[in-house]
């Protein structure tokens, strides 16, 4: 089996074109989703988990491919999203030869896309968090993404590699930051407040990806560098879900012992 190829040079675009139409389309552990508009006997039911990883980082050259107990974190990523019950395929999206021969050596899908692509870095990443994403924005007719956020770690709160978010009382996206947020008149964490962390699994409305890629820039997106303002900037309301999760992406190489650590102490092989 060789690796589906797209000409789109976006990300947005390549989700639309290289997927079902008319598919619901979840990225899994680190990347984006997208659902469709098209109501069906189940509305938004067809869902594609997209894994993207990509082997050029700033911060971690190659991170999909660096071994976790001898597995490739891109495998790791993979076994975790296939116990999702809510995905009726998934693939692997990368821009890159090596990955994708790795990533069918251990039978995954894989779709060639442009260096747009991002990573997906979260490989222990439950399945019981992707079904909810899933499940939330299939029940949000008025969103057009959905995402999840836990309870962020006092240590990880000046970490601009920590991504926070604030949630209106109905459970939409109200800001994400860099900084954190909300911030008081003390400018310094209260320990007794509940700040939430973004984790890097999201769910797009098929209809929408077709819009997402012309709409320009936004302030907020180019002065943070986080996408999911220019969502909402625009606009367009974003389902938030709250989950019970100890967040262990990979964003540096120091990372991948703490992942092995935390394998080894949970019997995950």
């Amino acid at each position: 089996m060789s690796p589906t190829s797209t000409t789109s040079s976006t990300t947005g675009s390549w989700l639309v074109q290289g997927l079902l139409a008319g598919a619901a389309i979840v990225v899994a552990a680190g990347a984006y989703a997208v659902i469709s508009t098209r109501r069906t006997a189940k509305y938004r039911s067809r869902v594609v988990g997209i894994i993207p990883a990509r082997f050029a980082s700033s911060r971690f050259q190659g991170k999909p491919l660096i071994p976790i107990l001898g597995k490739p974190m891109i495998q790791r990523t993979w076994e975790r999203a296939k116990l999702a019950t809510t995905l009726g395929k998934l693939v692997v999206a990368t821009d890159d030869e090596r990955i994708a021969e790795i990533c069918l050596g251990f039978g995954a899908d894989v779709i060639m896309t442009s260096e747009s692509c991002q990573n997906g870095d979260e490989p222990l990443i439950e399945p019981e968090i992707i079904d909810g994403v899933v499940k939330a924005l299939q029940a949000a007719p008025d969103a057009v993404f959905s995402t999840a956020v836990t309870s962020l770690k006092p240590e990880d709160a000046s970490d601009p590699n920590r991504v926070k978010c604030v949630v209106d009382t109905h459970g939409n996206a109200i800001y994400f930051s860099r900084g954190l947020i909300p911030c008081n008149k003390s400018g310094k964490a209260n320990p007794h407040f509940t700040y939430l962390l973004h984790l890097g699994i999201q769910s797009y409305d098929t209809q929408f990806l077709k819009i997402y890629p012309d709409l320009p820039p936004t302030t907020l997106q180019l002065e943070e560098d986080l996408e999911q303002l220019k969502v909402l900037e625009n606009g367009y309301k974003m389902k938030v879900i709250k989950v019970d999760h100890d967040a262990h992406g990979v964003n540096i190489p120091e990372d991948v012992k703490k992942i092995e650590l935390l394998m080894r102490e949970r019997n995950l092989s």
